[in-house]
């Protein structure tokens, strides 16, 4: 495994960490639960305006490169991110037209943070098409160093301008910073990006498949897109019934799991084109092995973390201010949550490679529903922590789904108490 990506999402999630204590004591809890609220938008619509194109880099470009389809490679990569700006754009224009034109449905004090924060999601889109690029080129700190290092980074230094001037900071003032932070990280890794390429691939002409990348990145947009909805769903499902104060709470405890989190998705970057390589080799053997040893990454990371961050909830929490120690329960269902997925290690990057995307999304759009129908019941019944609990058992049936799907299909299991260490050594 690419310890270098693993070390900058771990490195990264403490900082994100880190960053959110800081804006819920500088912002007070209402400003910042609106702010939590409208950022957890553009992280949702900004992945679906991707189009799918940042999960099927990495079996795109692997691809053409290794047949020097080198027009193709220009084709895709030119495509993809212009794709993903234009689709942010238009998302963001019928994102604002709603938020204008529902003032009856929407609080006040959610509009301008809303109207600013949809100024992010073309360059939102663009950088995350970019960090797909990156990845699929093994260049680890391209792909993971401006996303969750530099923009947070730039976000706490703009907002402590404003503050270091006197002034107050609200949602709408964090969420413009946080566009500009954006657009700053999108142009620099553009930059970055190009340079590198150039040592490797000239100036030429252009292939485009536009209507052949789409049908095959669509659904791997549902089978992310959904991923991400299912991390974010209870927030937003939360903001619906609850103030920006409780929200705020909540948020709290689901970022305060984020390394824990983090650890899934880090293993999950660094393995999908390795799955890939296994499976254009037709190496059974050798993709079973590898899906094992990204399992044990996984949940040994994930256990490992999860068990410091239960133990040190109420100080973690207390981090963020008075009344956020409340969060503690909820932080240890969703604790469990995150436990139950890494239990199987990264089987939808595993299932997207080998051709099953729209078997991967059709099982995220059903643990979709089922969360969302869990939250309406669960949120208005028990509060927030029926949204934590809505999220855990969503995650069960996605977990199950899943490891059925990998044995029927390919006759891989992953379930990592079924690892045996030695199995490949004795074959050997």
């Amino acid at each position: 495994m690419a310890f270098e990506t693993f070390a900058v999402r771990i490195l990264g999630a403490g900082l994100a960490y880190v960053s959110q204590i800081l804006l819920a004591r500088w912002m007070g809890p209402h400003e910042y639960g609106l702010y939590s609220i409208v950022w957890t938008w553009v992280i949702v619509l900004g992945l679906f305006a991707c189009l799918g194109f940042s999960s099927s880099t990495p079996r795109f470009l692997p691809q053409y490169w290794q047949t020097n389809d080198f027009g193709l490679i220009r084709g895709f990569m030119y495509a993809s991110r212009l794709s993903a700006f234009i689709a942010g754009c238009i998302i963001a224009a019928i994102g604002s037209a709603i938020v204008l034109s529902c003032n009856d449905l929407i609080e006040p004090y959610y509009t301008g943070p809303f109207l600013a924060a949809f100024c992010a999601l073309p360059f939102f889109a663009f950088a995350t098409v970019q960090d797909g690029i990156a990845r699929s080129h093994d260049w680890s700190s391209l792909a993971m160093l401006p996303t969750y290092i530099w923009r947070p980074l730039l976000i706490l230094i703009g907002i402590l301008v404003f503050l270091l001037q006197g002034v107050q900071v609200t949602a709408t003032m964090a969420a413009i910073v946080a566009v500009i932070a954006t657009a700053c990280v999108a142009l620099y890794q553009y930059v970055a990006l190009s340079r590198r390429l150039r040592t490797n691939l000239d100036s030429g002409p252009r292939e485009i498949r536009w209507k052949y990348w789409v049908l095959i990145s669509l659904p791997m947009l549902l089978v992310e897109g959904f991923l991400q909805l299912l991390t974010s769903a209870d927030v937003i499902m939360v903001s619906f019934w609850h103030p920006p104060e409780e929200v705020a709470i909540y948020f709290a405890a689901s970022k305060t799991l984020a390394i824990a989190h983090f650890v899934y998705f880090a293993v999950r970057a660094a393995a999908a084109h390795r799955f890939a390589t296994f499976i254009q080799s037709d190496d059974h053997d050798g993709l079973q092995a590898f899906a094992r040893q990204a399992t044990l990454w996984t949940f040994g990371g994930t256990l490992c973390v999860g068990v410091v961050l239960a133990l040190a909830a109420p100080l973690f929490l207390a981090l963020f201010g008075e009344g956020f120690s409340s969060g503690r329960p909820i932080l240890i269902v969703l604790l469990l949550g995150i436990l139950i997925r890494a239990s199987i290690g990264p089987l939808d990057a595993l299932l997207n490679m080998s051709g099953l995307e729209k078997t991967c999304a059709a099982i995220y759009a059903a643990t979709f529903a089922v969360n969302v129908a869990l939250n309406f019941v669960l949120v208005v019944s028990f509060g927030l922590i029926g949204a934590a609990w809505a999220t855990t058992l969503a995650i069960c049936f996605e977990v199950a789904a899943l490891s059925f799907a990998a044995h029927s299909r390919l006759g891989i299991q992953t379930f990592f108490l079924f690892h045996n260490p030695f199995r490949r050594a004795s074959k050997d």
